[in-house]
């Protein structure tokens, strides 16, 4: 009997000193994952404050620096339990060869949303075309897939290495962009008076800019009209306006000139011998 008290005596210690490490490890944790958070608040704040940081890159920083942060709070944690840095830098090593080896595809991603931040072919709030995936406006450019918003209110996500295997087209990059309309001119109608009202519509135009110079000209001949081409170039937030707008007044002032909306013609030959 006494054997045994002396042998619970001689276990408490080593009971006191585990709930101690126990809740030490268990402090560590719960602050330093709150730490963790609060700083990858900070992060996004003061970057989306600043003028000279990409909005870009924004997502990934803050990631970077949450997730780097929670890391040592786990060193920390398990160094309370007595496990030695360098079994833990040995074990997250072996453990990331395993895990690179069995997520290829997504280490892809990871690369090619590194290539996307550093040469920047794509950014926050432009509106652009991924060709065969999607089009939409660029919402944010994550570690592992990028997210966009499409002209309807849709949003859509890609994976960072569909983005980058594929053609970008970035239609809001230049701050000028090109339109080109197509109006019909019926055969026998003055061609040279529908160039003229179309070519003074445009030099009119507030939005159209005058340089590069707006051109009217004839692209096509068809069975019953004749293809006219209105040409011109504005800014890039003023682009679908003026094209909606040219689209509906074109016609107009071709009517107004007089000149009629050509419609369809086939000719139908009679046969004789069936009359």
């Amino acid at each position: 009997m006494p054997d045994q008290i002396s042998t619970h005596l001689g276990t408490l210690p080593w009971l006191e000193a585990m709930a101690i490490n126990l809740l030490f490890a268990l402090a560590i944790l719960v602050i330093g994952w709150w730490l963790s958070n609060v700083a990858g608040r900070w992060v996004r704040k003061v970057a989306q404050r600043s003028t000279h940081i990409d909005v870009t890159v924004v997502p990934i920083a803050q990631t970077v620096v949450v997730w780097t942060i929670r890391v040592f709070v786990l060193i920390a944690v398990l160094a309370r339990f007595g496990v030695q840095t360098a079994s833990i830098i040995a074990i997250l090593g072996a453990a990331g060869l395993a895990i690179g080896l069995a997520l290829q595809n997504t280490l892809q991603n990871i690369a090619s949303g590194i290539m996307l931040l550093v040469l920047r072919p794509i950014r926050a709030g432009e509106f652009v075309s991924i060709v065969g995936k999607g089009d939409g406006t660029v919402y944010e450019v994550g570690l592992f897939l990028t997210k966009f918003v499409q002209s309807d209110g849709v949003n859509f996500c890609l994976p960072n290495s569909l983005i980058w295997g594929n053609p970008i087209i970035n239609y809001s990059r230049n701050s000028t962009r090109r339109m080109d309309i197509a109006v019909g001119v019926r055969y026998g109608d003055d061609l040279d008076q529908a160039l003229a009202v179309l070519q003074e519509l445009v030099d009119n135009h507030s939005s159209v800019l005058k340089d590069p110079a707006p051109l009217v000209f004839v692209s096509d001949y068809k069975d019953s009209t004749v293809t006219v081409n209105v040409r011109a170039w504005t800014a890039v937030d003023d682009f679908w306006t003026v094209r909606f707008e040219l689209n509906r007044v074109v016609l107009q002032r071709l009517a107004e000139a007089g000149l009629n909306h050509p419609v369809p013609v086939r000719a139908v030959l009679k046969d004789e011998k069936a009359a």
